[in-house]
């Protein structure tokens, strides 16, 4: 290949009188840069937004569900045994799950009312930890004739909806209340605001409330039954192998449900637009690569008489395509080796200067932009433009490798 390199090298090198084609090589070095820059930052950001969203959903929510068919169970304590002898389960927890209304004195809101055990749900539900709810039996009534108020812990937005502030009195308005002629009519009760809930994720803090499970089953009126069990699994990823351990193990009625099935319409959206963008960026790739094609053609046609002198002097035909394949790849190389470098340096950037404050009711995040950079992401965005550029270079040094010298010599 030492011949077929000198003369290539020799070609990029154009001379005064061939400015225009080095104007368009630069053009097509500086195509394939951009195009391989805006690949690596979008994917790179839309991978930041999947990993950041999965982190949030799996703070605020359980990695599998267990539920009854029919509704609630009461033998939930040996439930909650058998499940977490389950091999890959890490931590169960009860919950009770309601919808309510919450009624303060500046508004009232629809809330997600979640009734859990403190002492465990901070070990299935990382953002529970600090959650602060005392238990029923140590809250002491004001006086003799004024009731304990129990505690209420609200999500961050939803506290803001309501005009609430810790220690603030507000009430819980259930639909399961006292039985009447014509149903169960509503049942209000007084709580006292004792923390609020952030998991970061604009929807769950708009709509989530917690109160301690044995305040829930007293206004739900549900006795000793819970609504299903919370379960945190050693591997996340691992998490529908576990799902259908459990159901096997406990038979019907009872039911799992995993973290990514609860999801998977979100998660099968995002990887969607992560294939769509790249397929929609690959087309600036795409148009460096005919840049490089014609360039390749007029270098082509400007050394016309160097080809046939070439080839004259015992040159193959396959030394002529290796002279301009290796010409379009220097191009193709230079500008994907250019994006990678600009790639990297705007992805820094955007990682650790806040540019723009996202609007949580929109991005699902209040934090400013998620990137992760993914290795496989990189090395597929930079396969795809070698191969882009090399299949371009193909039609130009075909055509210079079938020139017949001596037609060439005589009429060029």
């Amino acid at each position: 290949m030492g011949f077929e390199l000198f003369i290539g090298g020799r070609y990029l090198r154009a001379k005064q009188k061939q400015a225009f084609i080095s104007l368009i090589t630069i053009l097509s070095t500086a195509g394939v840069a951009v195009g391989v820059m805006a690949l690596i930052v979008v994917i790179a950001v839309m991978a930041g937004f999947e990993a950041d969203l999965k982190s949030r959903i799996l703070g605020g929510q359980s990695q599998v569900i267990l539920k009854r068919h029919g509704g609630a169970f009461t033998q939930y304590r040996q439930v909650l045994r058998e499940v977490e002898q389950i091999e890959g389960v890490e931590a169960a927890t009860p919950f009770i799950l309601s919808q309510i209304i919450l009624r303060a004195k500046h508004g009232a809101s629809g809330a997600v009312l979640r009734g859990i055990d403190p002492k465990s749900a901070g070990r299935v539900m990382t953002t529970l930890q600090q959650v602060n709810l005392p238990d029923p039996a140590t809250v002491e009534a004001p006086s003799k004739d004024i009731p304990e108020i129990p505690g209420i812990v609200l999500g961050r937005e939803l506290a803001r909806n309501l005009g609430v502030v810790e220690g603030d009195v507000i009430y819980l308005i259930s639909p399961r209340g006292p039985l009447s002629p014509i149903g169960h009519v509503p049942a209000m009760k007084q709580f006292r605001v004792t923390g609020f809930f952030e998991s970061g994720m604009y929807d769950y803090d708009q709509t989530f409330a917690f109160i301690n499970i044995i305040d829930a089953q007293k206004i739900m009126r549900m006795g000793n039954s819970v609504t299903g069990l919370d379960i945190r699994v050693t591997d996340i990823y691992d998490a529908g192998n576990v799902a259908q351990k459990i159901t096997a193990k406990l038979k019907f009625p009872f039911w799992a449900i995993d973290w990514m099935q609860m999801n998977r319409n979100l998660f099968k959206a995002l990887k969607l637009e992560r294939k769509v963008m790249f397929i929609i960026l690959t087309l600036i790739i795409l148009v460096a690569a005919f840049n490089i094609a014609s360039s390749l053609i007029m270098m082509v046609l400007g050394k016309t008489r160097d080809i046939a002198i070439l080839k004259a002097m015992g040159a193959t035909e396959a030394s002529i395509r290796k002279i301009f394949v290796f010409n379009g790849m220097v191009i193709g190389t230079v500008g994907t080796l250019l994006g990678l470098g600009l790639g990297l340096i705007v992805c820094f950037l955007l990682k650790h200067i806040n540019v723009h404050e996202l609007a949580g009711d929109i991005y699902y995040f209040t934090t400013s932009l998620p990137v992760k950079l993914e290795l496989i992401n990189v090395v597929s965005i930079i396969a795809a433009a070698l191969v882009i550029c090399f299949l371009a270079t193909l039609y130009p040094a075909r055509q210079a490798s079938k020139l017949n010298p001596i037609e060439a010599i005589r009429y060029g």
